[in-house]
C-alpha cells in the first residue's frame, strides 16, 4: 500500500512511526507537517541565572539560536517525567519530576529542523539548581549531537540583548517573572518558533 507521493503507508509520513532523522516519537500531524509533543525545562540556578543550549540548523550552520533544555516526550511518560529525563539526557543534571515547578507556560511551537517544518506542543516547567552544578553533554542523543553546540548560563540582563535568535522568544523577560516566584497559573505563549 502506497500513502502520498507513492511514499510506503507506514513510512512515518501518515503517522505510523518515525519521521526521517528526528526520531520516534515525530509522527505527521493533520496539518502534514512533522509533529510531537515535548516537555522542556526552565533551569535557574541560586543566581537566577538560566541555563540554556545553542544550536544551529544543520542545514545552515551559520544560523544559530539558544533555547531551553527539553524534548519529545515518549511512550508512556508524564510531561513531568519526560522534563526531568531531558534535563538529565542534555545536562547530566538529576532534578526528580517531583521538583519541577508547573506546568508555568504552554505553546504550539512552528519551526524549520532537519530542512523540514516541524510543529511541536510544548509545556514548560521550572527547576531550581545549585549554582556550579557540574554540567554533562555525555547524554546527548545522535541527533542533538548534529545540531547542538554547547550549554551556557545567562544572566537574564545579557539574554535580552544577544542578537541571535532566542526560543521562545521574550524568553529573558518571561524568565525575570517567573524568577521571583510563580503563581500557580499556567499561561499560553503565543504560537511561533
Amino acid at each position: 500500500m502506497t500513502g502520498a507521493g507513492g511514499r510506503p503507508a507506514g513510512d512515518g509520513i501518515h503517522g505510523h512511526g518515525p519521521v526521517h532523522q528526528l526520531g520516534p516519537e515525530w509522527v505527521i500531524g493533520p496539518d502534514g507537517l512533522p509533529f510531537r509533543r515535548g516537555a522542556r525545562a526552565i533551569i535557574l540556578d541560586e543566581a537566577d541565572r538560566l541555563l540554556l543550549l545553542q544550536g544551529h540548523d544543520a542545514d545552515a550552520p551559520h544560523r544559530r539560536w539558544w533555547f531551553t533544555v527539553g524534548g519529545g516526550i515518549d511512550s508512556g511518560e508524564s510531561d513531568r517525567e519526560a522534563a526531568a529525563r531531558e534535563v538529565r539526557e542534555e545536562t547530566g543534571l538529576v532534578i526528580g519530576p517531583e521538583e519541577l515547578l508547573g506546568p508555568v507556560f504552554t505553546r504550539c511551537a512552528t519551526f524549520d529542523f532537519f530542512a523540514q517544518t516541524c510543529r511541536q506542543d510544548e509545556v514548560f516547567f521550572v527547576a531550581r539548581v545549585a549554582a556550579g552544578a557540574l554540567l554533562t553533554t555525555e547524554g546527548w542523543t545522535d541527533v542533538e549531537r548534529k545540531f547542538v553546540d554547547r550549554l551556557q548560563w545567562w544572566e537574564l540582563s545579557d539574554l535580552a540583548q544577544v542578537e541571535e535568535e532566542v526560543f521562545p522568544h521574550g524568553l529573558a523577560g518571561l524568565v525575570a517573572g517567573l524568577a521571583v516566584g510563580w503563581d500557580g497559573v499556567t499561561r499560553h505563549l503565543a504560537d511561533g518558533p
